[in-house]
């Protein structure tokens, strides 16, 4: 099976069934597979054939649903990209994709214009939104609706696609500070998706609302999940609490997925008690580790299940999933939220070890740990132009993610540590060295450290460890803002302590370690 059958699915099942709301404007699956349409005639029209990739800059809206699968349908690579990272970062992901469109919000404009000039004969512009007079030269440009207004909506001619042709390309932190693109297959993703709807029971009943942006594969999947069983998509731009609650109550939502970060602005605002939550059955949270008081509260605040999972962009994403087994749920709440508040046992498309240094399963006592290691008809084959990189993460077809995990007698893994120098803040990747080379830059720093540090909002803070040049001076704020003119905002530090010196291990490599010890000294885990 391709992904080209989810929506035609929806339309021969619901076609006169609500599918897309956004704003004040709604489609039925009928319509809002006529306007796919149209954008994939639009595409052809444009000369873009199979294996080509479209970049897509967007806030959430329809036509990011649209584009999802308007450009897969062509047998085209959709090719979502970060909008809160750096305009370099962008012309980096469209150069390195080879990108021949880029659909764009025209919020994005400025920053678009400001890089992507001398590459726009070869990658042409789609704005999407109220047209940008003046600026740059737009000869090259088009407009959203403009285009799907001139072409058909009949469907437009499917190539031979293959389950093992590619769909999707998502660019996430690299550990050299460049981004990788992971690469997902028609496979990989609609296995996912049943996966989802097989897990959370979904269903034509429900109704799902789209708060985490949809670059992101915390939000992206259930694209595919929630069309396929003719539910309901509920699209906001940008999270925000009261948009978001009020879409809630208004459109009865009955399912989503946010990241802590989002849940706990949530679970915290003033008025949160104002709206009505009676349509929601499950509530999930992913992207980065969650506290169990926070589970609490949003099990109280909301009055509806609880699902903590984990994943990776490079397995579409689910790994775990903290669902009760039935035999759990006559444990006591206590007991019960010992499971629910764990990473989870694993995803069912997902075949999990947690594995010692010499590739043997540890003990599933929940004490030893290992490094967890998965494989399945979801996870990647690989990075996009990155073989090298690509061996060195997938094994004897085990993909090593890095992620130091105990697991109990039930199967259940709880992350405790993180091989690599990785920080999860608020949900986005942040690699230390990517920070590190920033300050470097600094004309007063002499060394630098960055790591995680333990943070009630976002999970973990961006913290750097500094040592001054001698007879220079700088201060946190500044350092701080050097840092955001470099850099997207959420990856410079949230604090700057300054040290003599930085402590280092015997072959001269700075020990950060020893740093991480004081910052997580009393903590149950060294990670959030």
């Amino acid at each position: 099976m391709k992904l080209t059958e989810v929506l035609r699915k929806a339309v021969r099942l619901y076609p006169d069934k609500r599918a897309v709301v956004c704003g004040d404007a709604s489609w039925t699956y009928a319509e809002f597979a006529q306007r796919v349409n149209r954008l994939s005639q639009a595409l052809l029209s444009l000369g873009v054939e199979k294996g080509d990739r479209v970049a897509i800059l967007h806030h959430n809206c329809h036509r990011y649903l649209e584009c999802y699968f308007g450009v897969m349908q062509i047998g085209a690579v959709l090719v979502p990209m970060n909008y809160r990272l750096t305009s370099f970062d962008w012309l980096d992901i469209i150069n390195d994709s080879g990108a021949r469109l880029l659909v764009a919000d025209t919020a994005f404009a400025e920053g678009i214009d400001s890089v992507v000039d001398s590459s726009r004969e070869r990658c042409r512009v789609v704005w999407s939104g109220d047209a940008k007079k003046g600026g740059p030269d737009r000869s090259f440009d088009m407009d959203y609706e403009r285009l799907l207004k001139d072409a058909s909506g009949e469907p437009a001619p499917t190539p031979d696609i293959e389950e093992d042709d590619i769909a999707q390309v998502y660019y996430t932190s690299g550990t050299t500070g460049r981004g990788k693109g992971v690469v997902l297959s028609h496979r990989n993703v609609y296995m996912h998706a049943l996966g989802t709807i097989a897990e959370f029971k979904l269903s034509d009943m429900d109704v799902w609302i789209h708060a985490a942006p949809l670059f992101h594969l915390a939000d992206g999947w259930a694209t595919w999940s929630i069309t396929w069983v003719g539910g309901v998509h509920v699209v906001v731009s940008e999270f925000r609490e009261q948009a978001v609650l009020e879409a809630m109550e208004r459109e009865g939502v009955t399912i989503t997925n946010m990241i802590p970060t989002m849940l706990n602005a949530l679970v915290n605002y003033p008025e949160v008690d104002r709206y009505d939550y009676s349509s929601l059955r499950l509530l999930l949270s992913g992207g980065a580790p969650i506290a169990e008081k926070l589970v609490e509260r949003i099990m109280e605040t909301f009055g509806c299940d609880y699902v903590q999972t984990y994943g990776m962009t490079e397995t579409s994403p689910y790994l775990t999933v903290s669902t009760l087994k039935d035999h759990l749920q006559g444990l006591s709440q206590e007991e019960q939220m010992r499971f629910r508040a764990s990473t989870g046992r694993e995803f069912i498309t997902i075949e999990l070890r947690v594995v010692n240094a010499d590739g043997d399963d540890v003990t599933p006592d929940g004490q030893e740990v290992g490094e967890i290691v998965v494989r399945g008809d979801s996870v990647t084959r690989g990075y996009w132009n990155l073989p090298e990189v690509t061996e060195e993460a997938i094994k004897d077809g085990w993909l090593y993610t890095g992620d130091m995990a105990v697991i109990d007698e039930e199967g259940y893994v709880t992350i405790v540590d993180r091989q690599r120098d990785m920080i999860i803040t608020g949900g986005e990747n942040v690699y230390s060295i990517e920070v590190e080379n920033v300050l470097y830059s600094h004309p007063a720093i002499l060394e630098a450290a960055v790591i995680g540090v333990p943070d009630e909002k976002w999970g973990e803070a961006v913290t750097a460890i500094v040592v001054l040049k001698a007879e220079t001076e700088a201060s946190e704020e500044q350092i701080i803002q050097f840092c955001k003119e470099r850099m997207a905002h959420f990856k410079a530090p949230k604090s700057v302590d300054f040290v003599p010196a930085l402590p280092t291990t015997g072959s001269g490599k700075i020990a950060k370690s020893v740093l991480r010890e004081a910052y997580w000294k009393g903590q149950a885990r060294k990670v959030h």
